[in-house]
């Protein structure tokens, strides 16, 4: 049997906000999911160079445990070796598909030897509210991803793009379910993510946007990475 999570939304609707509670039982994280299939294929190139293993396709969807899913405002990590990504995420409860925003936090030295080990080094934070996937799907391609990473006197912009950086939904829920227009239920999938401007870099705490230009509103998380040490 899965093990369950349960996160409290908020549903913010053309019409207002509603609550939803949602049951998740899947977690999948979807990677080296680029539309440019040749700056893909350049990347994977120079991780080679580094000994960093080819993925064994692309995109390749990675398995995390649900307790990993948190709504809160802070998370502990193990030193200072990790970081923050925004990504877009599908939600798929009550018969739904919902979207909203997360960070595929990462202890970057660990995914230097294991990517798979590296997604479940880290809680990765959920934004606490969503949009019907409805209301933003007829212009998905418009929607932005930001982050910011900030510390002492800090806040640099860390990511901008849009979504249309990666693959279409459509396309990531069928290479995941193998030919099905539908999450299985119970299923949050993380979208991918965009380049760090000027690279990877822990901070003490990021701040995740993903921006409806469109319908003019924006989803927001600010969350708090809280270091521990390592005592050898």
């Amino acid at each position: 049997m899965s093990h369950v999570v349960t996160l409290p939304l908020t549903v913010e609707t053309k019409d207002g906000p509603k609550p939803l509670v949602a049951t998740i039982e899947n977690a999948v994280i979807a990677g080296w999911t680029g539309r440019d299939k040749a700056a893909v294929e350049h990347h994977i190139v120079e991780l080679e160079a580094i000994g960093i293993k080819r993925p064994a396709s692309t995109p390749i969807y990675y398995r995390v445990g649900c307790a990993r899913l948190t709504g809160n405002d802070a998370i502990e990590a193990s030193g200072e070796n990790s970081s923050g990504e925004v990504e877009a995420v599908l939600i798929q409860v009550g018969g739904e598909t919902y979207v909203g925003l997360g960070s595929d936090h990462t202890d970057r030295k660990v995914e230097a030897y294991g990517i798979t080990v590296s997604k479940q080094m880290c809680d990765k934070p959920i934004g606490r509210s969503v949009w019907p996937f409805a209301e933003v799907a007829p212009h998905w391609d418009e929607l932005k991803l930001r982050s910011y990473a900030e510390g002492p006197g800090l806040k640099r912009l860390y990511q901008d793009g849009k979504v249309s950086a990666m693959l279409p939904t459509a396309e990531l829920i069928k290479g995941f379910t193998k030919g099905a227009s539908r999450l299985p239920e119970g299923t949050l999938m993380f979208c991918g993510t965009l380049p760090a401007i000027g690279g990877i870099k822990a901070a003490q705490s990021f701040t995740l946007e993903l921006e409806d230009p469109v319908l003019k509103r924006m989803l927001r998380h600010t969350y708090r990475v809280l270091s521990l040490p390592i005592a050898g």
